[in-house]
């Protein structure tokens, strides 16, 4: 059962427009209600380009999808997502659509922050859509996120490089992932422009749309997630257009999959591959 409370007033300049860019933050908490298997959200506060909207849940999970209200980031805009799944709650957070990150009319990069908390015995989903890095832009983004030590997490990142027929936009990415204090993951990707070697065999292999799907349970402490190819990587050298990934474990009760494909669609369909393994894991 999942209720909603009212949201508190917040401070005033949550979003500014500066000379620079625009800059906006939303928040969301998820809190465990007084009756069993309850999630409440007592801050669901949105403004700019982030407007947040309840979804009906599922059992105790709460929902939220991100929806936009303008086009963002551009160069210059310092855009950012803070969300908290306190101690026994279940939050699940999706995007309505894919984030496309423009040029603006500063040469500044813009950034696009994501800063995630769990607590114990929570679990906090984020399944966005993918981000677009469109020509002509650059976009520096990091994920951030902090686990309790019973805390569950499925976190999924995608980016196309390019819309359809143009080049892509300069893309830098950065994911950590923290539990008890302790790293998971600490990853740093580049892409397009200024990015020596991006586009080889060694990397891209020609492909425009890449991804990561992580997942940590307390499960895989005691029956670790096993290491498989995803896609036509199964035994093929050439994967035919389909895309191809690895599913490994992570050292941590985590599962790491990466995924490279000709588009947004066939790496939806690897990452979901790898969703599926690691659930039943």
């Amino acid at each position: 059962m999942t209720l909603a409370l009212p949201t508190p007033a917040m401070p005033p300049q949550t979003v500014a427009a500066a000379a620079g860019g625009l800059r906006a933050t939303a928040r969301i908490v998820a809190r465990a209600g007084h009756g069993a298997g309850t999630t409440l959200l007592p801050v669901l506060d949105g403004d700019g380009p982030f407007a947040l909207r309840r979804i009906r849940g599922s059992g105790r999970q709460a929902r939220v999808c991100i929806v936009g209200a303008m086009s963002a980031p551009l160069g210059g805009d310092r855009l950012a997502i803070e969300a908290t799944a306190e101690a026994g709650t279940a939050l699940h957070l999706t995007t309505a659509a894919a984030t496309i990150a423009l040029p603006g009319r500063t040469a500044d990069h813009a950034t696009y922050d994501v800063r995630l908390t769990v607590g114990d015995g929570a679990r906090l989903d984020w399944l966005p859509e993918p981000l677009i890095s469109a020509a002509g832009s650059v976009l520096r983004t990091t994920t951030t996120v902090e686990l309790a030590p019973t805390a569950q997490l499925v976190l999924r990142e995608e980016q196309v490089l390019g819309r359809s027929g143009e080049e892509t936009g300069a893309l830098r990415g950065r994911l950590v992932v923290r539990r008890a204090g302790r790293t998971l993951l600490d990853q740093e990707t580049a892409y397009g422009p200024g990015a020596p070697g991006w586009d080889t065999s060694a990397v891209l292999d020609g492909h425009r749309a890449l991804g990561q799907l992580i997942v940590v349970k307390p499960e895989f402490e005691q029956c670790p997630a096993e290491a498989r190819l995803l896609g036509a990587a199964v035994g093929e050298r050439s994967d035919g257009g389909a895309g191809q990934g690895v599913l490994a474990p992570l050292a941590g009760p985590a599962a790491l999959a990466t995924a490279v494909a000709p588009d947004a669609l066939r790496l939806r369909r690897l990452l979901d591959e790898a969703a599926r393994s690691a659930a039943a894991g």
